[in-house]
């Protein structure tokens, strides 16, 4: 499956999926972010029991201060509806992993 494009207009529904959700909060001009992106792709690919979203802190800031996002990338697990884990950082594929399967 691939990474969904999350913004305002389609975050309820994402939020609201039966799937584990795993949310990339990143911007384009963030080296960090440029490092994770990719391993947030595989894992999307990889794990069609996941759904993958990203969303942009500078075109979607709304959802960035829902989150409490300080620092990107911040990765935000949600399961039946709440958040049950946030990172702020890179982080390496094993670890994001750990993440979902809390």
């Amino acid at each position: 499956m691939s990474v969904l494009t999350v913004n305002k207009n389609n975050f309820h529904s994402v939020k609201a999926s039966d799937k584990p959700v795993l949310l990339d909060f990143y911007a384009d001009w963030c080296g960090p972010c440029r490092a994770v992106s990719p391993l947030v792709d595989e894992i999307a690919r990889e794990n069609t029991q996941y759904l993958v979203g990203k969303i942009n802190i500078d075109t979607d800031p709304e959802l960035a201060r829902s989150f409490k996002v300080l620092s990107i990338p911040t990765l935000v697990v949600i399961k039946n509806g709440k958040v049950v884990s946030q990172s702020a950082g890179a982080r390496p594929k094993s670890e994001i992993l750990a993440l979902l399967a809390d």
